[in-house]
């Protein structure tokens, strides 16, 4: 007993030397406004590079490899002010610096920041903004990724050529991107500006604790109740370049006695117009979260999200109709009742619930289970001219009679270049060319009186309207369950693990939103009556049927019609992950593997594809699965604590989005064909320098793409092949795309003062097609036409994309600037940022075989080489530059905080053009050379998207 009492006794004086001889540094990072503990602030010892977060107590501690002497503590958080704190390390000793202080950032660039990329990716596809990954950045305090998210976003440039597919958005550790064409929907959390604070993003495929991660990176939005900092924000801003006026209260109410917390916010923004006339901005946006901490090891946490906005669109325009009306033209609205009304409106209902439980299960192992809930719906409006009415002719005969001409006021037949088509106009051409332009500049906008006067003519006795406003819905119910393992299996190896399910059920179809007078709609196709193809009447009657089970039917307003289907999609995957740190090195390993399958359901039979199947358009339709995996490494090498190489290297495989799978979804349920998992190789290298005075790096990047796919839908009228010329809507599909993106980029940073900043960023990278994709065009028109498929390719069937730019914002950037930071809490920046080598979206018909043939599939006799190449030659568009400066003041009285913050973005109002696409409407050689040599302009030149001019944003708030 006596011998067992002193070895006992014997241990514990060990244990007490053992641990009196550790190094240790330890504290605490508090609020320095409240006092309150700070969770997830990195701190990192910057002679070494170790890094590690402050504890839901704001606590830290280092114990493993502590370096000795003096050493700079730098502690950090998004929202916050970094700050560095230099301390001294004797070898056994401890170092406590708790109560460290972080001030509130009252800058607010994140707050606008924000606000631009939530709102800008409402507009839609037809935009071209959509796009746009910087919302993923701003979490990122990197050097470059900062001029990426807040300077670079407005030219909608695009780091590495990579678009917001190529990156996961997760709100509490559940991935928000759609399942429809893999982007998230920022609108969906637009307007929560202050919940939306805490983030944690992880660049490119580096390692990341949520999931496996993408090539454009990873940030998770934390939205949990306890992790909120005690007290309240109200806000007001004003602007001019999507909304003019916003107005936002926050509280939260930090951790309360018996371990409850809750955070909400309520915003409106509204405006008539922003920088693009007639784009209305009407949002209404709510968030609550809960959370219990039920004991020491388990907290449930409720969170709960309704941004409802509501939009107008704008859309690209040629070059004839800016030279006429400027880029602030917008056509898509019109006068009604002394009234804006925009016939483009988007609409965006989807709200969130999601539940989330963390378990501690030890203090080295954390389990997080998630299940969340949306549902709701996206709706795009627009005119339908295709209204007809059903006539009796004297032989007992039916046919439909109405339609109108396209409403758009930028229809080509209304525009001077029409009038002065001919080679050698007339003076009476220039007399109609004349009108046509004063006409424009005095109107050019949607006719809305005109609309009801079609609609209540007296000719239209039983009516049914010509017009009507339709709205193209997609009404998605989405169930996601995910559950996160973050173990420490020792001081320096780490796993994260994950397992996540969603299943979708998506409602698609359209809707009538307003008869514009009349008194119902013919949910028939007008244009199937025009059908050279059609044996007879009966048969032209069949086809022009939305739903042969219901045909000739009336659609009023809120019913739906012309097509009506489900998309179910279910994804399940797995991830797993080991972080490995040590002195000199630190590394990781990932893997992941995934299952996804989609399926058609229609709902309405449509007459051009009667029946059931893959080859009809009424029940389900063949089922796609898509089996995937991937695998990524990287590693940090510390040659000291200030210069790094760091290198990201994943290759993976990605099913192909819903958008992408079904040739023309909204009346068949045909696959598309050839249609594979997309192959991704990705790899870079950083040299990273870090110091107390200047931060930088500079990294190299490769990622190649193979058997991509892409649908796009259009009107053309070259069409080779068909035996007669016919024009036609097609839907024209691409598979086997590849791509290659090479390039680096550079951030620096340098504190030259206390108050002073001087930084700097460039990117510099070649976006390029690697192969000449297959392509293939489908369309009703094609029906039943005799020696025609339903599938149409010409000559090899591919198109020459090879060593073209793949499109989207400029492939260079480059940025000076700088910042003044007063101790008396006042502060201005200014930046110059400069863009180069953007591409236009080329035409891929017109660099198919169909370019160089005529209607009957021959080829063109007069077709020379050499003028094809020019007028194939893809369009290059001007460098510029553009300055944005920045600043703010805040004061402290007694517990509140009052300040503001404005920027002006493009100060000296430069025109630019952010991209643009060739028309496929002209796609041969004879047809697109006539055009393009037409001395008084094209008739269907490039259409372009014009940057904003001079913008600014006005923010004031009180903090308590």
């Amino acid at each position: 007993m006596k011998k067992s009492f002193l070895l006992f006794l014997f241990g514990i004086a060990f244990s007490l030397t053992s641990f009196a001889q550790q190094t240790v540094v330890k504290g605490s990072v508090l609020d320095g406004t409240t006092g309150e503990p700070i969770p997830d602030v990195t701190i990192t010892i910057e002679e070494t590079g170790q890094t590690l977060k402050t504890d839901a107590k704001g606590e830290f501690s280092f114990t493993q490899n502590v370096p000795l002497g003096e050493q700079v503590l730098k502690i950090e958080k998004v929202g916050y002010v970094t700050k560095r704190y230099p301390i001294i390390v004797n070898e056994g000793q401890t170092v406590d610096i708790s109560g460290m202080t972080l001030d509130f950032d009252t800058s607010d660039k994140n707050d606008l920041f924000i606000i631009s990329i939530s709102d800008d990716n409402l507009n839609g596809e037809d935009d071209g903004i959509t796009d746009n990954i910087s919302g993923l950045l701003q979490a990122s305090r990197d050097v470059f990724l900062n001029a990426a998210a807040f300077d670079f976003s407005a030219t909608f440039f695009r780091p590495r050529g990579l678009d917001n597919a190529n990156g996961k958005v997760l709100i509490n550790g559940v991935e928000m991107n759609k399942q429809f064409n893999g982007r998230p929907q920022w609108g969906n959390w637009g307007g929560l500006n202050d919940v939306q604070r805490n983030q944690e993003f992880s660049m490119g495929m580096s390692a990341n604790d949520y999931n496996f991660g993408d090539l454009a990176g990873t940030n998770n939005i934390m939205m949990r109740a306890s992790k909120y900092r005690r007290g309240g924000r109200i806000s007001y801003a004003s602007a001019n370049r999507t909304f003019q006026g916003r107005v936002m209260a926050s509280y939260s109410s930090g951790l309360l006695e018996g371990g409850w917390s809750y955070s909400v916010l309520g915003s409106r923004r509204f405006g008539e117009e922003g920088f693009r006339d007639g784009t209305l901005y009407d949002a209404n946006s709510f968030f609550v979260a809960v959370e219990k901490q039920i004991n020491d090891k388990h907290s449930l946490n409720f969170t709960g999200i309704y941004a409802q906005n509501r939009r107008g669109r704008s859309t690209a325009i040629t070059d004839e109709i800016f030279r006429l009306k400027g880029r602030r033209y917008n056509p898509w609205w019109g006068i009604q009742n002394g009234e804006q009304r925009n016939s483009r409106i988007r609409e965006i209902d989807e709200p969130i619930l999601m539940l989330n439980h963390y378990w501690d299960i030890s203090s080295k192992i954390k389990l997080n289970t998630n299940v969340a809930y949306q549902f709701g719906e996206i709706a795009n409006t627009r005119i339908d001219n295709g209204g007809t009415r059903l006539y009796e002719d004297d032989n007992g005969e039916f046919v439909f009679l109405g339609g109108a001409r396209n409403p758009d006021p930028t229809y080509y037949q209304l525009l001077p270049s029409y009038a002065l088509r001919n080679p050698d106009p007339t003076p009476n051409d220039y007399q109609d060319a004349f009108e046509l332009q004063q006409d424009f500049l005095e109107n050019g906008q949607m006719p809305w009186d005109s609309f009801y006067e079609t609609n209540l003519r007296p000719s239209n006795v039983d009516g049914n309207s010509t017009y009507v406003i339709q709205a193209d819905v997609v009404r998605d119910q989405q169930f996601t369950f995910n559950t996160i393992l973050d173990a420490e299996l020792a001081d320096n190896i780490r796993l994260n693990a994950a397992l996540n399910y969603r299943t979708l059920k998506s409602e698609n179809f359209a809707r009538i939103e307003d008869l514009l007078g009349g008194t119902g709609y013919l949910d028939v196709d007008f244009f199937a009556d025009e059908q050279d193809n059609a044996i007879d009447d009966e048969v032209a009657g069949n086809l022009a049927q939305s739903d042969l089970r219901n045909p000739n039917r009336i659609a009023g307003e809120g019913d739906r019609y012309k097509y009506n289907y489900e998309m179910n999609a279910d994804v399940i995957n797995a991830f797993a992950q080991a972080q490995f740190k040590y002195n000199k090195v630190d590394f990781y390993v990932a893997g992941s593997i995934s299952q996804t399958s989609y399926q058609r359901v229609g709902l309405y039979e449509n007459g051009f594809f009667a029946g059931g199947g893959n080859d009809g358009s009424f029940g389900e339709s063949d089922q796609l699965d898509f089996t995937n995996y991937g695998v990524k490494a990287g590693f940090t090498y510390k040659v000291t604590g200030k210069h790094l190489i760091d290198f990201n290297g994943s290759y993976f495989t990605k099913a192909p989005p819903i958008r992408n799978a079904f040739s023309n979804a909204r009346q068949t349920n045909a696959t598309v064909i050839g249609l594979e998992s997309e192959k991704i190789q990705s790899a870079d290298l950083s040299y990273i320098f870090r110091s107390p005075i200047v931060k930088a790096r500079v990294t190299g990047f490769y990622s190649g793409f193979q058997d991509g796919s892409d649908i796009g839908f259009y009107f053309t009228e070259d069409i080779a092949g068909l035996g007669v010329e016919q024009d036609a809507f097609v839907q024209e599909i691409l598979t086997n795309i590849e791509r290659r993106h090479i390039g680096v980029e550079l951030g620096i940073e340098a504190q030259v003062t206390p108050t002073i900043k001087l930084k700097g960023a460039a990117s510099v990278g070649q976006y390029t097609f690697q192969n000449n994709p297959n392509l293939y065009l489908t369309s009703v028109d094609f029906l039943n036409r005799q020696g025609v498929d339903r599938e149409v390719t010409f000559g090899d069937g591919t198109t020459q994309l090879d060593g073209y730019h793949v499109p989207g914002g400029p492939e260079r950037a480059f940025q000076i600037g700088f910042e003044y930071r007063d101790p008396d809490f006042w502060y201005i920046g200014a930046t110059s940022n400069f863009f180069s080598n953007a591409y236009i979206d080329v035409s891929n018909l017109a660099r198919s075989a169909n370019f160089s043939s005529d209607f009957d599939g021959n080829a063109f006799n007069d077709y020379d080489p050499d003028v094809a190449r020019g007028l194939l030659q893809q369009e290059q568009f001007d460098d510029y530059m553009l300055v944005n400066l920045i600043g703010g003041k805040s004061w402290k009285i007694n517990d509140y905080i009052f300040g503001f913050f404005a920027t002006v973005n493009n100060v000296f109002n430069e025109e630019y053009i952010t991209g643009g696409f060739e028309q496929s409407r002209l796609a041969n050689f004879r047809r697109m050379r006539e055009d393009q040599s037409r001395p008084n302009g094209p008739l269907f030149g490039p259409r372009y998207f014009f940057g904003n001019g001079t913008t600014y944003y006005l923010n004031v708030y009180v903090r308590f």
